[in-house]
């Protein structure tokens, strides 16, 4: 058994030392594994001492790399920061318990449901890894089912989800008139957001590379789509009128079609809400022009759902349909688009109550 280095440990120490184990010994004790077991002790003493924010840091370092997108990781950061680590981020993650966790969701759960939600799910992910880790032991005080959902209500309970504000399809060609007469690249981008059903970091994030104009394709990679799955989006004629158009279309790589200020910086995410204010819509959103475009294709046309769901970029259906679905209905889409187009484009000339007649053939 070994006793400790010279001249750490004196001779006088290590006779005391040999003395100490040969008594255990002698009483029917293991002095190596009493010595281990010490050690053992020490070292978890030492390892739980590791604090909430510590582990939490750790933890989103370790999975960002797995993350759709970096505003995912900025997500988890914010919230984190804003509301768990001011109660909680300094204390050692063992020390965390339901009361600790109520300190923190309670005062933002009915204020905003949403996003203490969210933050309880990144609470409970956290806590499960600490204890994956040998930082803690026990419950996870933060989990939903049987636990936290006899004390606070449902986020459903608390308040009715709100909806983004939509257009009524009926308008929406007097609209684009409107803002073909509106200057800036911004009313450029939001036609052709609305002409393609996309989403806004979709378009404000789209970049050169991504568009093959003589196939009429604009291909989104998995990093920039919600689903963290490529989609192909047809382009009509007006769509593609819109980017031959536009001067950093013609630039080469990775620039960015619809820039900043500066070429190498994309829009804002407000850029569409500032036009549509400056338009006297503020009580519209650009998402909402996608709520629009389903009622239109839902109401006016003959399209089948899976259809108009693919153009929207939702995944439908379960897992064993989406093994045997594998298309994206592009052609389709595309005539469903040219359709969407061709109606924003024109307006009748006379307001007339139509009884649309639903056949059993699909367009």
């Amino acid at each position: 058994m070994g006793l400790g280095p010279y001249p750490a440990i004196s001779l006088a120490k290590a006779r005391e030392l040999a003395s100490n184990a040969r008594t255990l010994k002698a009483l029917g004790s293991d002095p190596i594994g009493q010595r281990d077991a010490s050690r053992a002790t020490e070292r978890l003493a030492a390892v739980r001492t590791i604090t909430f924010k510590q582990c939490a840091e750790t933890y989103v370092k370790a999975h960002r790399v797995g993350w759709r997108n970096a505003a995912h990781a900025s997500q988890w950061e914010n919230t984190l920061r804003a509301y768990a680590y001011p109660h909680i981020g300094v204390l050692s993650v063992q020390a965390i318990d339901t009361s600790l966790v109520m300190g923190v969701l309670e005062p933002i759960w009915t204020a905003k449901p949403e996003t203490a939600s969210r933050l309880r799910g990144r609470i409970e992910t956290i806590l499960n890894w600490a204890k994956v880790r040998g930082y803690r032991d026990g419950e996870n005080p933060a989990r939903w089912k049987g636990h936290l959902d006899h004390l606070l209500p449902a986020k459903s309970k608390v308040r009715r989800v709100q909806h983004h504000a939509a257009m009524p399809y009926a308008q929406l060609p007097d609209f684009i008139a409107a803002l073909r007469e509106q200057d800036g690249i911004g009313a450029r981008a939001l036609e052709f957001l609305i002409l393609t059903a996309a989403r806004t970091g979709e378009v404000v994030g789209l970049r050169r590379r991504e568009i093959d104009l003589k196939s009429g394709l604009w291909t989104v990679p998995a990093e920039r789509m919600k689903a963290g799955k490529e989609h192909r989006v047809p382009l009509c004629p007006r769509a593609i009128a819109i980017l031959q158009a536009i001067k950093p279309y013609n630039e080469e790589g990775d620039a960015l079609v619809f820039p900043g200020s500066r070429p190498q910086k994309p829009q804002s995410n407000m850029v569409f809400l500032m036009l549509l204010r400056r338009m006297k819509l503020g009580h519209l959103t650009a998402h909402g022009f996608r709520a629009t475009f389903k009622t239109w294709a839902t109401e006016r046309t003959n399209f089948p759902r899976e259809v108009i769901e693919a153009a929207l970029a939702h995944v439908t259906g379960d897992k064993i349909e989406a093994a045997y679905q594998r298309g994206d209905v592009f052609d389709k889409r595309l005539r469903l688009m040219t359709a969407w187009s061709d109606y924003c484009s024109t307006k009748p000339a006379k307001e007339i109550n139509v009884v649309l007649m639903r056949s059993k053939s699909h367009v």
